[in-house]
């Protein structure tokens, strides 16, 4: 494990191997470096990059100083491209390329950008979380009620059903893996805040996103989040969009195919 200081002194702890350019995986909601997902791809693309997996604030072994805001998160992310030299490649994953995004749009130096299924809701049609959705799982995380605010996070933030939290409570390892990140569930929330209520995405929003940036999608996933997908693609200046089957992260991540196209992508001139 190594670490490095963010910009107001908070250690993000980050696990580091492979040779080759750098690049950074930034984890979505309850992910964390140890996250099995997370240790096979790194693993994977270790082969071709000087892969950077790390604890987001607040997760594992990384700090949390006290207030959250998501500039932050960026500062975080920024702190590790100095680490890797000043420039590096990175890919997000559901809320995690919405953080990769807002920091491409901050202006964090980004070589090339892979967002991975943000989970955006694009259209009015599609389920979205309530109004109220970052007060009451903020709510929850301040009265300790940790075990309700993944419930309300997954149920009505996600859209699972509720069986499948009774599964994961029966679950101990994954289960006590929810519980030890779920503070963290409200920085997720606010990431999120504006782009789920069923309105187009703004065309100019990103406009500064200038670097080649792939989106991905599985043909497997939901039609909400590919239609979010789409329209991701469709604003970004210059991006790609790949579709394909193995590519859906809201089962279980295919780290073998998501490398092969990362490193396609990476490695591409």
């Amino acid at each position: 494990m190594y670490t490095v200081t963010s910009k107001d002194g908070t250690k993000i702890a980050y696990d580091k191997a492979g040779q080759g350019p750098a690049l950074i995986l930034v984890g979505g909601a309850f992910s964390y470096r140890k996250f099995p997902g997370l240790v096979k791809l790194a693993s994977l693309l270790s082969e071709r990059f000087t892969v950077y997996n790390y604890d987001r604030r607040g997760r594992g072994d990384s700090g949390d100083k006290q207030p959250y805001a998501i500039e932050r998160e960026i500062e975080d992310l920024q702190a590790l491209i100095d680490e890797a030299g000043g420039s590096a490649y990175v890919w997000g994953i559901s809320s995690g390329a919405v953080l990769a995004l807002q920091a491409a749009a901050w202006g964090a130096n980004i070589a090339k950008l892979a967002l991975h299924e943000p989970p955006f809701i694009v259209d009015v049609a599609d389920r979205q979380p309530p109004k109220d959705f970052i007060r009451q799982v903020t709510e929850l995380i301040t009265d300790n009620r940790r075990a309700e605010a993944i419930q309300y996070f997954m149920t009505k933030g996600m859209g699972a059903p509720s069986f499948v939290v009774g599964i994961m409570r029966l679950m101990p390892g994954v289960w006590s893996n929810l519980m030890a990140v779920a503070h963290t569930i409200p920085y997720d929330a606010a990431l999120l805040e504006g782009y789920t209520t069923g309105k187009p995405l703004p065309a100019d929003t990103w406009n500064t996103v200038q670097m080649p940036t792939l989106v991905l999608e599985g043909t497997e996933s939901p039609v909400s989040m590919r239609r979010a997908t789409q329209a991701l693609a469709e604003v970004l200046p210059r991006s790609q969009l790949k579709s394909k089957k193995g590519l859906g992260h809201t089962k279980k991540l295919d780290a073998k195919i998501i490398s092969s196209e990362l490193a396609t992508f990476f490695m591409g001139k």
